[in-house]
């Protein structure tokens, strides 16, 4: 049984378009820069009110947010805008615990970190698109847009022989028009159910803190956004992934 009513097979970038439309076309959309966040109002689940409207919203425009009650299973996903050390061991944890997970890359460190790249790609991760240069995409004109999200998905093709089809805009910052370039281009837009302030180095949170507040807010169709770049996150990955274990819940692939 399907996780949710989307699937994302490898063969769908084979006929992903990489420049589909002119970029006049995409001025009919609204692009109303939405600054993703979530309040503390949930449904008897546990799951995000405000992911549950956005999923009713946006599904149809090619945006994810959550998945469906029915079923305990949850994805695991980081955000890699630049390396700090960590990502090796967090690969090892996965590989220790036979994880697969997702993880979003910008072009600057794809090209500084080909070798991590590679081992994602080879123990059955899925890499995802997290843009060129890391912009607020509304605020791109439309070429610049496509181009963010194409030039990418080309450099990662042609240097690693891996076509990506899901994508997370930097900073959570998406527009109607965003999801609708995405698309267009072969992409599903990965937002989260499930964030919490990790990325600061300098402020990382205490480790059984944040485990309880990982494992206290986990919910069935959970997307859990976590930063590599955590040293918290990295020291405590193995103990939350044997909590949601213990608890009956699958983390599921991309």
């Amino acid at each position: 049984m399907k996780f949710i009513k989307r699937a994302f097979p490898a063969a769908m970038a084979a006929v992903m378009t990489v420049c589909p439309a002119s970029a006049e076309n995409y001025g009919q959309y609204d692009n109303k820069k939405i600054a993703w966040g979530l309040g503390p109002s949930a449904d008897a689940y546990g799951r995000p009110t405000d992911a549950i409207n956005a999923e009713t919203k946006y599904s149809e425009m090619g945006g994810l947010f959550v998945g469906d009650a029915e079923h305990k299973r949850l994805w695991l996903t980081f955000d890699e805008g630049y390396e700090n050390g960590y990502t090796e061991k967090i690969l090892d944890v996965l590989k220790e615990n036979n994880v697969r997970a997702v993880f979003f890359v910008t072009y600057d460190y794809a090209k500084s970190n080909p070798e991590l790249i590679k081992r994602m790609i080879s123990e059955g991760h899925t890499v995802g698109n997290h843009t060129m240069s890391h912009p607020s995409l509304p605020e791109c004109s439309d070429a610049e847009l496509q181009n963010e999200l194409s030039e990418l998905h080309k450099y990662i093709k042609e240097q690693f022989g891996y076509d990506m089809y899901v994508m997370r805009p930097p900073k959570g910052e998406f527009s109607e028009r965003v999801l609708k370039c995405a698309k267009d281009l072969g992409y599903t837009t990965v937002l989260w159910s499930f964030a919490y302030y990790d990325w600061d180095t300098a402020k990382q949170p205490d480790p059984s803190d944040a485990f309880a507040k990982i494992t206290e807010k986990t919910h069935p169709g959970e997307i859990c956004l976590l930063h590599a770049v955590s040293k918290t996150n990295t020291e405590i990955l193995g103990s939350v992934i044997d909590n949601w274990r213990e608890n009956g819940y699958i983390i599921t692939p991309m």
